[in-house]
């Protein structure tokens, strides 16, 4: 059975599963959907258009499935906010639902986003997605699985970023980010995410294909076509292959650029990517 304060305004119309614990002062609305052994800390709002899975913590003050902060939107359209299980979702963070009908904001499993962190509508997360204190993700952004946002970074309505991205705190990115890149202050790439790869379990020789793909985008001197044009005479495993389908795909938005300086952290970690082949 949940458990349930006796403040709590919980809604007989809500659907909590086994295990479910709910705290003061918090509301859960009718509709809800919340999987077993979920947490719902103090003054935590669980809006009804909600499903969550399983073992995901929701902090104190946090609001999940807010109306998105569209002037466009109409209340009264059916959207949602989907939560995978085992995410951590800390005090005050804002996960606001889709503006469509039918679609929903979706975060995937394993994810913690920290203390103010904030999920503009229909904004899409992939599983063990990190997002420091209050990152800020407007509409329609997509941030792929492993990816790292530092503290107070900003991303604007309709950017994406790949797989195991890691941005520094306070960057402001307008442009879609590829791949395994390390990012900072305003849409520039400034590396390879070097120990990412490492950590994530990929063997030497595929960090050293993706370290080979990296280059010939952003250190060769070609812009993004001849990059893609060079890389078609060439045949590339799974991991460089996704880096070079996101590449394609970036459309009008662009791509973050090189940062044109080569520090000696950067040097560093190219070193070792390339021992480690």
């Amino acid at each position: 059975m949940p458990m349930i304060h006796p403040s709590a305004l919980v809604s007989p119309d809500a659907r909590l599963a086994q295990n479910v614990r709910v705290g003061p002062f918090a509301v859960i609305e009718a509709g809800a959907e919340i999987g077993e052994g979920c947490v719902i800390e103090p003054h935590a709002v669980i809006k009804g258009c909600v499903r969550m899975g399983a073992h995901n913590t929701i902090g104190s003050g946090a609001v999940v499935g807010g109306d998105p902060q569209d002037l466009r939107f109409r209340t009264e359209t059916p959207s949602h906010v989907i939560l995978g299980d085992r995410n951590q979702i800390r005090e005050h963070v804002t996960l606001h639902r889709a503006t469509r009908s039918g679609e929903a904001t979706v975060v995937g499993n394993d994810c913690l986003l920290m203390v103010g962190a904030h999920l503009g509508h229909d904004t899409r997360l992939g599983d063990r997605v990190i997002l420091a204190n209050g990152v800020m993700c407007g509409g329609f952004v997509e941030i792929g699985d492993g990816a790292f946002l530092g503290g107070g970074a900003g991303v604007h309505q309709g950017v994406r970023l790949g797989r195991l991205v890691i941005a520094q705190g306070h960057s402001s990115l307008s442009k879609h980010v590829p791949p395994f890149c390390m990012v900072a202050h305003l849409n520039q790439v400034v590396g390879l995410n070097v120990i990412g790869l490492r950590r994530s379990g990929l063997e030497g020789p595929r960090r050293s294909e993706i370290q080979r793909a990296f280059a010939l985008l952003y250190r060769k001197g070609l812009n993004v076509s001849q990059a893609l044009e060079t890389a078609r005479q060439s045949s590339w495993g799974p991991d460089a292959a996704a880096f070079w389908e996101f590449v394609s795909t970036a459309g009008k938005r662009g791509l973050c650029g090189w940062s044109g300086r080569a520090t000696r952290a950067e040097a560093g970690n190219d070193r070792e990517a390339g021992e480690a082949s």
